[in-house]
This record gives C-alpha cells, sequence and structure tokens, in this order.
C-alpha cells in the first residue's frame, strides 16, 4: 500500500489524523499524548504516529511546509488510507489587531494567493470552507478548555517573506490571519468528500511584530493538541452510535 510519500500499510492510520506542519510537533503530540504510539511512516521526514487518546485510535502525521506538501500528504491520506477526518494543527501569523497572540484560530474558510485550486479544471473560482461538523466540536472544546479562539477565515499563502503590506491588504476582507496550507486541505476534502479543519495557534503578529521562538511553537502550542484530540474522541463516539 506504500506511495512515493508513504510507507505505511492500509489500515496503519486512524480514521482521524492530527497533522501538524513540523515533524518535531507531530513526534511531540506522539509522546506526550497518545498511547502506545508507532511510527508508521518516515518517508521525508514526514513522521507519521498512531495510537490510542482515551482509547480511541488517532493517528498524527506531519505534512511538511507548504501548499503542495499538505496537498500531497492530505491526497494520500484520504484517498490511498481510508482516512476520514484530517485536522490540522499549526501555525498562523494574525493579521487583525484583535487575534492575540498564543490565542487560536478555527479556520472556517481559506482564500489563498496560489493556483493549487485551479489545477481542479474548474471554470471559476472555489472558495475552499472547513467541515461544519469538526468547527462545531473544534469551539465546543475551545469553550471548555477556556482557551482564547477567534473564528474565521484565513490566508493560505505561496509566499513566506513576502511584502508585508501585501498580507495586511488581506485583514481589509477581515482575513484572520496567515499560513500556508489549509486552502490544499480543505480543497482536497472537498474533493473527496471527507472532513478537515485547521485550528491554529498565532505565533506572531503582523500588526504588532510580536513572535514566538521555534521551540516554543514545537511544544507548547499544546491547547489546539488537546481541542484536537478531543474532536478526535467526539468522532469516535458519533462513529459507534
Amino acid at each position: 500500500m506504500a506511495t512515493p510519500h508513504n510507507q505505511a500499510k492500509l489500515g496503519d492510520f486512524a480514521k482521524t489524523v492530527l497533522m501538524p506542519g513540523d515533524p518535531k510537533r507531530s513526534k511531540y503530540i506522539a509522546d506526550n499524548f497518545l498511547e502506545n504510539a508507532r511510527l508508521v511512516n518516515d518517508v521525508r521526514g514526514a513522521q507519521g504516529y498512531t495510537g490510542t487518546y482515551k482509547g480511541v485510535p488517532v493517528s498524527v502525521m506531519a505534512s511538511g511546509m507548504g501548499i503542495p506538501s499538505m496537498a500531497i500528504h492530505s491526497h494520500e491520506l484520504f484517498n490511498f488510507y481510508g482516512v476520514e477526518n484530517i485536522i490540522r494543527v499549526g501555525s498562523a501569523g494574525a493579521l487583525v489587531p484583535n487575534v492575540e497572540l498564543r490565542s487560536i484560530v478555527l479556520a472556517m474558510g481559506a482564500s489563498t494567493d496560489s493556483n493549487y485550486v485551479s489545477t481542479f479544471g474548474l471554470n471559476g473560482s472555489f472558495a475552499p470552507i472547513c467541515s461544519y461538523k469538526l468547527l462545531s466540536l473544534a469551539e465546543s472544546e475551545c469553550k471548555k478548555l477556556g482557551t482564547k479562539y477567534t473564528v474565521g477565515g484565513v490566508l493560505s499563502s505561496d509566499v513566506f517573506y513576502g511584502d508585508a503590506t501585501s498580507s495586511l491588504n488581506w485583514a481589509k476582507l477581515n482575513v484572520l490571519a496567515v499560513e500556508m496550507e489549509s486552502v490544499a486541505l480543505y480543497a482536497n476534502a472537498s474533493r473527496c468528500a471527507k472532513n478537515a479543519l485547521s485550528i491554529l495557534t498565532v505565533s506572531d503578529s503582523l500588526v504588532t511584530g510580536e513572535a514566538t521562538t521555534s521551540e516554543e511553537r514545537e511544544k507548547t502550542f499544546t491547547d489546539m493538541m488537546k481541542v484536537a484530540l478531543e474532536v478526535a474522541v467526539k468522532l469516535n463516539g458519533e462513529n459507534n452510535d
């Protein structure tokens, strides 16, 4: 069942996969939240693990950076490994003043400066959005946890070292934050009739100039991890009803 990017066998992945960009964050989640986690993929360093959380099978796998990498990995998980739900747990840069450092953004939809969606052969513009089921569950868990969060649109950009002024222009349309993967995840999920959601921790702000360190991004953004894992538990309960 191996693909060019994944050495796992069919059945190695749970129905719900948490997907950070950073392989170190993937390992951190497996080591600190999952029981009996085993490595199921390490092709190109995209570490994937499967274990249990509160008795529920859950997988976590790194997507790598950028839209093409997310597009490849999420496509394979949805189409070749029977994955039903992918929850991105990543970082984002705030574009508006009311989105604070270390708070969570639940990405309702993903705008983009990428041409990825045009490869689907559409005669128009497709607006990729998340799964409402996952969004509503995640919002409920954010409230239970008491963590500060905002729901709204994000920008999935092809450019990291771009013009800050250009990125901030998206804020005029109330786009909350910028990141680099969600549009591919949401478009792939839509095409496969699967479920996807990005739960993003604000790692820096293009408005205030505040920023976190790479170590903080790897190890301290735990609220989004907890929310995503609780969503996985709730999804499993629905499947067993």
